[in-house]
């Protein structure tokens, strides 16, 4: 996930972080300018700064995918800016809350009202970020879940519909990275955190939502797959940003801006990673959908 949402931040706010952090404070404001003009203008409101990336294309063509599932704010407009830019008949795509708890609480009510319906003929595509737990997965690097661990509790991915997802969006000169996924009941900020997580449990990548997912779905008989980019990586530290992520699984926009604005070199981390991964993320959907 991306903790970077829509948002604006007052004028005392900037003005107490410019007087202890004179110089990060402003890079930091023009930063979350810049990601909130990405998001508005499909990511070409600032050329010149942000490399562009560009996903191979293939040719190979994906078996129908009901439902796709992303994070709620920059994440599931980067996919909805995706998807776009097709022509052809394309999923439906469903923005989620942050955590396990919010996640599994929505998808009930989701389930009461009919959404997913036809079980057997139904696949879920969860897309979004991650955090890194290995530096072999650097910012950008797409990877695709085998399995979800909480706790010590595993969730397997179906593994047609992943192997079906790695051919999809895969060629002579890159792939997607089949990896193991941690998910958390809290955002893990440290880097040496991530490397500790990753060595105990035995993980790759790390996010918020992916265990409750697989949960929900597995009972229901529902193909499941996880596709995400990373964001994060783990030799550097991204913000705290706990205060900022409400009980309901949404983010708060006031506490969100203070906590940038106090922790400025962990929130250029998260927002130059963001910035990267949600622009990787935003051209899948047309490698996986276009006719």
């Amino acid at each position: 996930m991306t903790i970077l949402e829509n948002h604006r931040a007052g004028d005392t706010i900037i003005s107490h972080a410019t007087v202890h952090h004179p110089k990060f404070a402003s890079y930091i404001y023009c930063r979350m300018v810049m990601l909130l003009n990405f998001r508005r203008t499909g990511g070409q409101g600032d050329k010149g700064k942000t490399e562009e990336y560009q996903l191979p294309i293939t040719n190979y063509q994906l078996p129908m995918t009901s439902i796709i599932l992303v994070p709620q704010g920059a994440e599931y407009k980067a996919v909805c800016r995706g998807l776009s830019t097709i022509s052809s008949s394309t999923p439906k795509v469903i923005p989620i809350p942050v955590g396990i708890k919010p996640l599994t609480i929505y998808l009930r009510q989701l389930q009461a009202n009919g959404t997913f319906l036809n079980y057997p003929e139904t696949r879920v595509l969860i897309m979004g970020l991650c955090g890194s737990l290995s530096p072999q997965y650097p910012v950008g690097k797409i990877v695709l879940y085998e399995n979800c661990i909480y706790q010590e509790k595993v969730q397997e991915c179906d593994r047609t519909f992943t192997a079906q997802l790695h051919s999809a969006i895969s060629n002579q000169q890159s792939a997607p990275s089949l990896v193991k996924g941690v998910t958390s009941d809290r955002v893990i900020c440290a880097a040496t955190e991530k490397r500790h997580l990753g060595d105990t449990l035995g993980g790759d990548v790390v996010d918020m939502e992916g265990f409750a997912a697989l949960e929900f779905f597995h009972p229901l008989g529902i193909s499941v797959a996880m596709l995400r980019v990373v964001s994060d990586d783990c030799n550097h530290d991204i913000p705290n940003l706990s205060s900022a992520i409400s009980a309901d699984g949404s983010l708060k926009p006031l506490p969100l801006a203070i906590t940038l604005l106090r922790q400025p070199f962990a929130a250029t981390n998260l927002i130059r990673g963001s910035l990267k991964a949600l622009k990787v993320l935003e051209q899948i959907p047309a490698l996986l959908f276009s006719a």
